[in-house]
């Protein structure tokens, strides 16, 4: 049976949001709907737009740019090999290769919808996909290069030089090439989700039972965290409100320390960007360590960790039906199949 709004419920939920509210970037969290919708038009989510706005010239060169392996130090490593956009948008690993064969630190996120979030990287250190992607290119533990050698690589291209001089004056630059880059990034959105289409007033696009999982999502207070038209990405959050799951999981590693390592403040240890939601049946395994391997597994854990409660296996059924219904269409078709 689904849970009513008790007193219990709604306190937990209070608590959630309270510690949200001290994480959140301010104008955000101001502005955060009503927690518990009369009908989806009134709810905590919105759709997304089904395109944003950027140059077709530059992202062009972008989606060139994104599967260039020439962009490491090797020429071994791509955007694309990360970010694999006929799957998830991610790697499907726990944790991604690196330009030295050894394993990353944290599991990659998906790059899809990765635009609509206030934050990038699981700290949320990057302002702006440039700036990720500025220190991506430098990193000895990703791409390994440096700027002399990317820019050397494609200026002596005869192809991207003449594309780059047509499409920016002043052919292959620093700046040009995050510019196309970024504009790239601007295409990457999978709107058109059953849940959308629900949203936009198509009540048959979900089915009863991921209408209940949808109505247990906000009245036990998962909304307070993922909400917005991405589903989450719109603010920081501690792992572990309710439950220690860096003790229960041990092997704490300096990693685990998540937004203290930016800011050096002790509120910030153990907190993390708040992931979207957008996709997360076709983007396992899960958690900036990539330790969840199941949905149903990730739901579970953060019922106990975030909301301090002890899911059923019913509850835990509802909610990862209706998560399900939130993978949407990248370039009008179905991304991976789930």
């Amino acid at each position: 049976m689904e849970r009513s709004k008790s007193g219990r419920t709604l306190t937990l939920c209070l608590a959630v949001v309270g510690h949200c509210l001290l994480t959140a970037c301010a104008a955000v969290a101001a502005d955060r709907p009503p927690a518990f919708p009369e009908t989806p038009a009134d709810g905590p989510i919105v759709p997304l737009p089904l395109a944003l706005a950027f140059d077709p010239d530059r992202a062009a060169l972008g989606e060139r740019l994104f599967h260039d392996r020439r962009l490491s130090h090797d020429s071994t490593l791509a955007c694309v090999s990360c970010h694999n956009l006929a799957e998830g948008g991610d790697d499907g690993l726990p944790l991604p290769g690196r330009s030295d064969a050894r394993r990353g630190e944290v599991n990659t996120p998906t790059i899809f919808n990765s635009v609509l979030s206030f934050r990038l990287g699981w700290r949320g250190t990057y302002r702006r996909l440039a700036d990720q992607v500025d220190a991506d290119i430098q990193d000895p533990r990703l791409m390994n290069t440096s700027w002399d050698e990317v820019l050397g690589k494609l200026r002596a291209d005869s192809g991207y030089a003449a594309a780059f001089a047509r499409t920016y004056g002043d052919g292959v630059t620093r700046q040009n090439v995050l510019d196309a880059l970024s504009a790239f990034h601007r295409s990457l959105i999978t709107p058109n989700s059953r849940f959308d289409q629900y949203l936009r007033g198509r009540e048959d696009a979900l089915s009863e039972t991921e209408k209940r999982g949808y109505r247990l999502f906000v009245s036990l207070g998962c909304v307070s965290c993922h909400q917005g038209r991405n589903i989450g990405g719109n603010l920081f959050q501690k792992v572990g409100v309710f439950a220690d799951y860096f003790g229960s999981r041990g092997n704490i590693r300096e990693i685990d320390f998540g937004r203290f390592l930016d800011t050096g403040a002790q509120h910030d240890l153990f907190v993390f960007r708040v992931p979207s939601l957008r996709n997360v049946a076709v983007t396992a395994p899960y958690f900036h360590d990539g330790s969840v391997a199941q949905l149903d597994d990730a739901v579970r854990k953060m019922g106990e960790i975030q909301l301090g409660e002890g899911l059923t296996d019913e509850e835990v059924g509802l909610i990862v039906q209706f998560l399900h219904s939130l993978t949407g269409e990248f370039n009008g078709r179905p991304i991976m199949s789930e």
